[in-house]
């Protein structure tokens, strides 16, 4: 085989490899997208599910409103981490501040996992699985953070 031949089969091979890489990377960061909008929903939804409207009269003013402030900016922070992964892949892949951004929401579900066992333990099996859930959450950032080192 002659070697332009050799040449051109290896940059072929290099070229799908990046196509399928860029692809997979894709796929990841629409998976956080929909991962990041689906809790911005729940968080949306915990007046209804923990009955906050009830529950929070229980605590003094401030703390009843440090928790719903602090909700609703957790929220707009899922919101935000969805827009940035469906819209901006290209900047997330190939930008600097893209992979400080792919970075800061890895730790931000990894230290949310870490989280969960300091603060719910890990005896029920429920939180077990949220354990799982965030720490896939910092998966599904923290591979094509990797993949671009």
């Amino acid at each position: 085989m002659c070697k332009r031949c050799s040449a051109r089969i290896v940059n072929y091979v290099v070229q799908r490899t990046s196509y399928f890489e860029r692809n997979y990377m894709k796929q990841l960061l629409i998976a956080g997208g929909i991962f990041n909008l689906a809790f911005a929903i729940f968080h949306i939804l915990f007046w209804k599910i923990f009955n906050w409207k009830t529950e929070l009269r229980k605590l003094d003013f401030m703390n009843s409103a440090i928790m719903q402030v602090l909700n609703l900016c957790l929220t707009f922070c899922f919101l935000i981490f969805a827009y940035i992964s469906f819209f901006h892949q290209d900047e997330l892949l190939t930008t600097s501040i893209g992979k400080a951004l792919l970075a800061g929401i890895a730790i931000f579900w990894l230290l949310r996992a870490i989280e969960q066992i300091i603060f719910f333990g890990i005896k029920h099996w429920q939180s077990k699985i949220f354990f799982l859930v965030f720490f896939g959450g910092a998966i599904l950032y923290a591979i094509p953070f990797i993949g671009l080192l």
